[in-house]
């Protein structure tokens, strides 16, 4: 499936799946780091800037795509 969702909604992001973050560090070059959810740190349904996730590899950043579902 090649549509992207925008990842500012928690219920369409689940552990497992691919996406790109934006790191706090990055956030003035937009460098966007792809990987797979560990754990779902917002606790809100929904936020403006994207949800907040731990990839697989340790990395924190707020989603700014889905890849894949």
């Amino acid at each position: 499936m090649n549509q992207y969702l925008s990842g500012k909604n928690r219920k369409d992001i689940t552990p497992g799946l691919e996406v790109e973050i934006i790191q706090k560090h990055h956030q003035r070059t937009g460098e966007l780091t792809e990987g797979f959810v560990e754990k779902i740190l917002t606790k809100s349904a929904t936020h403006p800037h994207g949800i907040k996730v731990r990839l697989e590899t340790g990395e924190v950043g707020r989603v700014q795509k889905i890849i894949n579902q």
